[in-house]
């Protein structure tokens, strides 16, 4: 399987809404192999097809090696609880940079699987946050933006010294 260039901050094409997912076939399911394989070599826990420069509403998870992975296809948040957590989120297409983001600390969501069959999801704690960062992400929403303007620039700031 072949590994995906990762498109790099402040590529304009992580800033680009996603297309919802409406051909279910082998060829996605190879892509999101792919993607699956160019996380795992980044190293990430999440990754979208937005992040490859594919703008379409489709993303993996890995958050433990004792797990398969999960992918998402047309992910929505359909509820979300009024208790939130704040994580240290980062991104494959900026590394080594971190910040804590403080978000819903449960939620519902519908989603479809790679054969195209509905389901629906509650979930709370880092998987709540990994899904919602990717959400965003799929909604053209780098995760920089959760930031206040001045944590945003100092952090910039910071990554770009260390390329």
């Amino acid at each position: 399987m072949p590994l995906l260039k990762i498109l790099r901050y402040p590529d304009p094409g992580l800033s680009t809404q996603c297309l919802p997912v409406t051909v279910f076939d082998a060829d996605l399911s190879q892509f999101a192999d792919d993607l699956l394989e160019t996380m795992r070599a980044a190293p990430g826990v999440g990754i979208t097809a937005a992040h490859v420069g594919r703008f379409i509403r489709l993303f993996v998870l890995e958050l433990s090696t004792d797990k398969p992975a999960e992918f998402y296809v047309n992910p929505e948040i359909i509820e979300v609880s009024e208790k939130t957590i704040v994580h240290t989120e980062g991104s494959v297409s900026m590394p080594g940079a971190t910040d804590e983001i403080e978000r819903p600390f449960q939620i519902r969501f519908r989603y479809q699987d790679l054969d195209g069959q509905s389901h629906e999801m509650e979930t709370s704690g880092f998987h709540a946050v990994c899904v919602q960062h990717e959400i965003d992400q799929l909604d053209g929403m780098f995760w920089l933006r959760r930031l206040t303007r001045l944590k945003r620039d100092r952090l910039v700031k910071r990554w770009q010294k260390g390329q």
